[in-house]
């Protein structure tokens, strides 16, 4: 692990002024980076906490906001926000390219080593980056087996990993089985993992407001979870390139 430095960031996005956290490892060289999307509430210390464990790994990593610094507890807000926004791959893709532009324009980030991480509603615009054919080297999602317009997943241009509860009714069997179904057609290199008895938002710690129903905290797969994603990164975006371990 490495020390670490973090700030916020402002940008434009949908409209709103969009306040990320960004999170960066001792040093002044260029590193790999990883784009870090939040579940639908939008952007809160949870992600904050991940972008800077990414960091204390070597990475640059950018947690990106979805509602303009604020973060949604209302469950009906949050939903007439969200729903929209996933049935909009352009809105999507717009949220996406705004964030990772200010990635990029980060000195130290490699901007050809860049991978995308993201959860819900996060981990939807994730995808739409790979099948709008952003060069990424890897995009890792929870909760979010959306799919998308025909044809476009054969844009994606790098591995795809997938985790869904097994009883996550808002990602149900259907909706994971169109994915995956999508991602095989467009000869995408796909992998999906299947965390057995966990509900939508399993990796999330719970929370002190409502929440939408089918959610709930598994800590054993949460933690497993996370280990996929930190596996999946070494594998498409190893660190020891640039630190030459």
């Amino acid at each position: 692990m490495t020390t670490i430095t973090t700030r916020t960031v402002e940008y434009p996005a949908d409209g709103l002024t969009m306040i990320g956290h960004l999170a960066l490892p001792a040093g002044v060289d260029r590193r790999p980076a990883v784009l870090l999307g939040p579940e639908g509430t939008g952007l809160s210390d949870v992600e904050r906490r991940r972008a800077d464990a990414l960091a204390e790994r070597g990475y640059i990593a950018l947690a990106f906001d979805l509602h303009g610094g604020r973060y949604l507890s209302d469950p009906q807000e949050m939903l007439a926000r969200c729903l929209p926004l996933l049935a909009d791959p352009d809105r999507m893709r717009a949220i996406g390219h705004a964030a990772l532009d200010v990635l990029r324009t980060e000195p130290r980030t490699d901007p050809d080593r860049i991978a995308a991480v993201g959860y819900g509603t996060g981990g939807a615009i994730g995808l739409e980056l790979g099948r709008d054919g952003v060069n990424l080297r890897a995009i890792g999602t929870i909760n979010a087996t959306t799919t998308g317009r025909p044809g476009e997943a054969a844009r994606i241009r790098c591995p795809v990993w997938a985790g869904v509860g097994s009883e996550d009714p808002i990602m149900p069997p259907a909706q994971r089985n169109a994915f995956t179904a999508e991602m095989q057609a467009a000869g995408v290199d796909w992998r999906l993992t299947v965390y057995g008895g966990a509900l939508h938002a399993f990796h999330h710690p719970p929370v002190d407001h409502p929440t939408v129903p089918g959610v709930g905290y598994h800590p054993q797969h949460a933690q497993r979870a996370w280990r996929d994603v930190v596996d999946l990164l070494a594998e498409c975006l190893p660190v020891t390139e640039v630190l030459g371990a």
